[in-house]
């Protein structure tokens, strides 16, 4: 396993960490004790870094994450989230972004998660109707109480991120980052460097889209969030269909796998980049970290960058709802 520094924090997490959302809803039917053994697995494989939300679930995926990790405490790092508040049952959200709000989330999350702090707390997404002082200035006060011992923001623009930091140290960033969805270089991962921000990149592989694994939505469950997603919409999917197969293509010639392709591009991009695919699979686990020995050399980046270029996809990242928040 290879590590990367997360910014300025002094704590470290490996190259790929361990996106565990699905296994708790979005994406089908869930299985705890699958779920499991593909934590236990992952562990086994050197990953430190295990990304949940309190949003996922609606706590489950902390809980579940919770019982994981009992007696491996001092071995892993867990980042959580707040500021997404859900309606149980519902799509539907509203962002809160308010230091009481704040602190009573973070306060369950530690509940949940049954551990004393949070390595990597995130704002899930922000709402700039609150006074970024407030809610950095909540996020500072609970690391000052030893409750978190790292800020990170998601889906932040570039200034925001840097008026952020000017107010309390941004240790990292997370946003969706890959193959056909290239934002983050409109700026981002600029101010990212700027503030000495470490990016970590969820949803890699496309949503499973890169892997060329989805050929139509007929194969994903009813309530796989896919389903109402822009980018899976009839016309849009049919289009989309040749970014898989160039993937696929690209794959073949490095002699890998798509995913792998997908992650190792993003994985040379810079060194303070730390993707975070999703899997409740071992198998997907496995294929996935076979990413850190697949290397491409500058030309190769070159030419990939250039095969997708900047708005490529046909259709938006989320509904009108799950924008919210999102670039902020």
């Amino acid at each position: 396993m290879e590590y990367r520094k997360i910014g300025n924090s002094g704590l470290k997490s490996s190259a790929l960490g361990l996106g565990c959302m699905g296994m708790s809803e979005f994406y089908g039917a869930t299985d705890e004790a699958q779920s499991l053994a593909t934590l236990d697995a992952a562990f086994e494989a050197g990953v430190t870094l295990y990304d949940t939300a309190d949003a996922y679930g609606f706590g489950h995926n902390e809980q579940l994450l919770g019982r994981f990790l009992q007696g491996r405490r001092q071995q892993v790092l867990v980042a959580t989230k707040c500021g997404l508040a859900r309606e149980p049952g519902s799509y539907a959200r509203r962002v809160d972004n308010s230091a009481a709000y704040i602190r009573l989330a973070c306060e369950a999350s530690l509940r949940r998660l049954g551990v004393d702090t949070i390595d990597l707390f995130y704002l899930h997404r922000l709402n700039l109707d609150t006074p970024l002082e407030e809610s950095m200035g909540a996020l500072a006060q609970l690391q000052q109480e030893g409750k978190i011992r790292a800020i990170g923001l998601c889906e932040a623009g570039p200034e925001t991120l840097r008026r952020a930091a000017a107010i309390a140290p941004v240790a990292a960033v997370q946003s969706e980052y890959s193959l056909w969805t290239r934002e983050p270089e409109q700026g981002v991962l600029d101010a990212c460097r700027a503030i000495g921000a470490s990016f970590f990149a969820y949803s890699p592989l496309g949503r499973g889209f890169l892997t060329g694994a989805i050929g139509d939505t007929a194969s994903l469950a009813a309530n796989d969030f896919r389903q109402i997603n822009p980018r899976f919409a009839p016309g849009n999917l049919q289009s989309n269909q040749a970014i898989a197969g160039l993937v696929r293509q690209l794959a073949k010639e490095h002699g890998c796998t798509p995913a792998q392709l997908a992650l190792a591009w993003l994985l040379a991009q810079d060194d303070a980049i730390v993707p975070i695919p999703g899997t409740k699979r071992i198998g997907y686990l496995l294929e996935n970290l076979g990413a850190l020995q697949v290397r491409l050399s500058q030309a190769d980046l070159a030419a990939i960058a250039a095969a997708f270029p900047l708005g490529m996809a046909a259709g938006a990242r989320y509904t009108d709802e799950g924008m919210k928040g999102v670039d902020a």
